[in-house]
């Protein structure tokens, strides 16, 4: 199958937004189809720290609007995200099953490698490097 660079059409590459290292999972919302250029250059994500943050928040936005109810259960997870039993197992294995299920916030902080990002963090993040280079 052939994929697509999401910025400028090229031919592309998946890129994991979270990280397999970082306890990223294989599901849609955590992919990224980037060409070369935009993947792994000055100006991908793995080079640019801004750039793979702002992925990263984009990311956590979506799983917000996917998970508006507050609890889930396993099935109706593994339904939404097109997990295998192996990625559901992986990512509820740490988490607390509540009677109604489990917690949407507990699962959006263990799909983000359990982070939470913001604009704030974003801006604190490019000040300190802005800082550093004086």
């Amino acid at each position: 199958m052939s994929y697509y660079c999401e910025i400028c059409g090229d031919y592309a590459d998946v890129h994991h937004i979270v990280h397999r290292s970082e306890g990223g999972l294989d599901f849609k919302l955590n992919y990224k189809y980037l060409c070369k250029k935009h993947h792994r250059s000055k100006i991908g994500p793995h080079r640019d720290k801004v750039v793979d943050l702002n992925y990263k928040l984009e990311m956590q936005n979506n799983l917000r609007e996917l998970f508006i109810k507050s609890f889930y259960t396993g099935n109706d997870i593994k339904i939404m995200l097109g997990l295998t039993p192996g990625s559901l197992k992986k990512l509820t294995k740490n988490l607390k099953l509540y009677k109604e299920g489990y917690s949407s916030d507990d699962l959006i902080f263990n799909l983000m490698g359990r982070k939470v990002y913001s604009e704030e963090y974003i801006e604190d993040f490019i000040l300190q490097k802005a800082i550093s280079c004086i």
